[in-house]
């Protein structure tokens, strides 16, 4: 039996993933943040140490629109406005940093809804 907790784990994959990972103002960083109940997604420039756009099911666009924050619906929609919000200032290429979560279910549903939306990783 493991005696490191499931966020522990998921906050050693996220710190080992970002060695590897930079967002620069070129190519900006699309990190994910899962809890059980809500999806944020921050578009973020490292070298800057400043974050460009962000989306999250408690946005007041999103509240009205999804039930619930924990599903992969409410990630498709935060996908497409993280996305939107991104084209709109500019950002079409992103490096994508999952946040240590595997990647299937709502992290997935996100990237795809977001690359389906104009921006490419």
């Amino acid at each position: 039996m493991s005696s490191i907790s499931r966020k522990q784990q998921t906050q050693k994959r996220h710190r080992r993933l970002r060695r590897h990972l930079s967002g620069t103002s070129e190519r900006p960083r699309l990190a994910v943040f899962r809890s059980n109940n809500h999806i944020y997604a921050q578009v973020i420039d490292d070298a800057a140490q400043s974050t460009l756009c962000s989306a999250s099911t408690v946005d007041k666009e999103l509240r009205s629109t999804t039930a619930t924050g924990g599903t992969c619906d409410a990630s498709v929609a935060v996908g497409q406005l993280v996305a939107k919000r991104a084209l709109a200032k500019g950002i079409s290429q992103v490096v994508f940093d999952r946040g240590g979560n595997l990647y299937h279910g709502r992290v997935k549903a996100l990237a795809d809804a977001a690359r389906e939306a104009g921006l490419q990783f």
